[in-house]
């Protein structure tokens, strides 16, 4: 008993230096983007659309989003992940977008923290996800632990991320990925709720994409390159200079957000593609919705909201929603699935 509750400590540790470094310290990749930077619309100056007409609905794992808005997965399993949680699901319920939780890994070895992550009394309209490593399936967990995370949330969906770098870096890092797709299609089988595939920030590849929908995920979240590059939290955390200097080499490594939808929706055409990885504003999303996604999600600008107020997010929220519609409008978009079907033209 003493050993799960010191593992589920250091997993609680590690939580709270992530949100801190997240705050507080520069950890954007030094040089790789998005590469959304490289499209753009074409811009329609007699659209034959009022703003008003406008609708930015979507659906997904059967509820109707008033926006095809996540707030991309951050944290829980501490005190300050706690107020963080309820001050995004509070916003996301009152705007009707959807919402994912941290890595749940803390509350599975330590139930005592499952309310940190508790937030279906907050928001219980919302899309919700559930959150576990992928990893972890090569360390003891199965699909029993898998839908004890959904559970424990009442979760629409499971999120299985993928972090291979950054765990590589960590001192303390899990780094077995092997075998892992098989395990992954028995969650996919087991599970009661769709399964997204995650990464954390380094993007899919193509042939990840078609090896992840044979194993039976329902979406991928491609979590490109070009935002948070976790390398760089890491290379802030690292015990010493030799964990800094191998940390810090990976600062620019990944798929730019941009290719990773690509290849996602090549390599798995039937499947829904959820765009994050560095979306900073409604035009991003936008262009992720063109380029093939369904949805785009952010973790950086609602963490730094969240630490602030509901408020906060609800401006944020407020502002992400004007400029989605108002790209829609300027592309003569009336509504998602004109949107996901809008040329864009690469610069």
């Amino acid at each position: 008993m003493t050993k799960v509750t010191d593992k589920a400590s250091v997993t609680e540790s590690r939580k709270v230096d992530h949100i801190r470094i997240n705050l507080d310290k520069d950890v954007q990749f030094p040089r790789l983007t998005t590469g959304l930077e490289h499209y753009r619309f074409t811009h329609q100056a007699l659209p034959e659309l009022s703003l008003d007409e406008i609708d930015a609905r979507v659906e997904l794992f059967g509820k109707t989003l008033a926006a095809p808005i996540l707030i991309s997965s951050m944290t829980g399993g501490t005190e300050m992940a706690s107020r963080i949680n309820a001050n995004l699901a509070v916003a996301a319920q009152e705007h009707g977008i959807a919402m994912g939780l941290g890595s749940q890994r803390a509350a599975i070895e330590d139930s005592a923290l499952a309310d940190t992550y508790r937030v279906r009394d907050l928001a219980p309209d919302i899309l919700l996800f559930a959150n576990v490593g992928a990893v972890q399936l090569n360390y003891g967990y199965g699909p029993a632990q898998c839908q004890r995370a959904v559970d424990m949330v009442e979760a629409d969906a499971l999120i299985l991320h993928f972090n291979v770098l950054q765990e590589a870096v960590q001192p303390e890092g899990d780094v077995n990925f092997a075998g892992l797709l098989k395990k992954v299609e028995s969650v996919c089988k087991s599970v009661s709720v769709p399964v997204i595939a995650k990464e954390v920030g380094w993007g899919f590849s193509e042939q990840n994409a078609r090896a992840l929908a044979s194993a039976g995920v329902a979406a991928i979240d491609v979590a490109g390159a070009g935002g948070t590059s976790w390398s760089e939290v890491e290379y802030h955390r690292a015990p010493t200079a030799f964990h800094a200097r191998v940390a810090a080499s990976f600062a620019d490594w990944g798929i730019p957000t941009a290719d990773a939808i690509l290849y996602a929706v090549r390599g798995a055409p039937d499947l829904k593609v959820i765009a994050s990885g560095g979306l900073r504003d409604g035009i991003d999303i936008a262009k992720c919705i063109a380029l093939g996604s369904v949805m785009g999600g952010m973790a950086g600008p609602f963490l730094k909201a969240a630490d602030q107020s509901i408020e906060a997010v609800d401006q944020l929220i407020r502002e992400i929603k004007a400029q989605l519609r108002i790209a829609m409008l300027c592309s003569s978009a009336r509504n998602i699935a004109d949107l996901q079907n809008t040329p864009l033209l690469k610069v």
